[in-house]
């Protein structure tokens, strides 16, 4: 369907996380992967999807000048946003334990904003799901960091891993989103672009 509607362009993903990877196989889009590295500082008054958004058009930025006509890039952030602050991914085992206790019993969101940019210009949007945990055990925790070592994950979870089977209670919005792509929202972008 939409492979063929984009065949006179390049799809080009730029990020290196295997989840985004997999969802545009999924999404049966043919892409290649072009990486640079980025420093992801924000400016520290912005707030929930500000953030994400900020960082998604910084990662496209970086790209300035060197896209052809006919070429599409994406790039995407994802934190999750919890008690007014942002969760990216965590520093080491004791920060991942702190995170994932904080969001015990809790509510939070996550927020994933997604940049498209052509050589002519960069549209940026936004999803944000909210995702219900139990309470976690000390010991629930720990072994899911000693067995899953989600430490490239922000909020330090994967909600397709064992964590979330055991202890997300409610989920609304995109599931996709949670793993860090509104993959019917980048659909649609990219159907109504070709």
């Amino acid at each position: 369907m939409l492979k063929n509607k984009l065949k006179k362009y390049t799809l080009i993903l730029a990020s290196g996380s295997p989840r985004r990877q997999q969802f545009f196989k999924d999404l049966d889009l043919d892409f290649e992967i072009r990486l640079k590295e980025i420093e992801e500082v924000y400016p520290p008054e912005l707030k929930a999807e500000e953030i994400t958004n900020y960082l998604a058009f910084l990662k496209a930025s970086a790209f300035e000048g060197e896209l052809k006509p006919n070429e599409i890039l994406v790039t995407s952030d994802t934190i999750v946003w919890h008690n007014n602050t942002a969760l990216g991914k965590p520093k080491d085992e004791q920060d991942a334990f702190e995170i994932l206790k904080s969001l015990s019993n809790t509510t939070h969101e996550v927020i994933t904003s997604v940049c498209f940019k052509t050589n002519e210009k960069a549209d940026v949007m936004h999803e944000v799901t909210k995702v219900t945990f139990n309470e976690l055990s000390d010991e629930s925790i720990r072994y899911y960091l000693e067995n899953y070592k989600p430490y490239d994950k922000a909020g330090a979870y994967g909600i397709q891993e064992w964590i979330g089977f055991i202890g997300v209670s409610k989920i609304e919005g995109s599931y996709a989103n949670v793993m860090g792509m509104p993959t019917d929202k980048v659909y649609e972008y990219l159907s109504k672009l070709a």
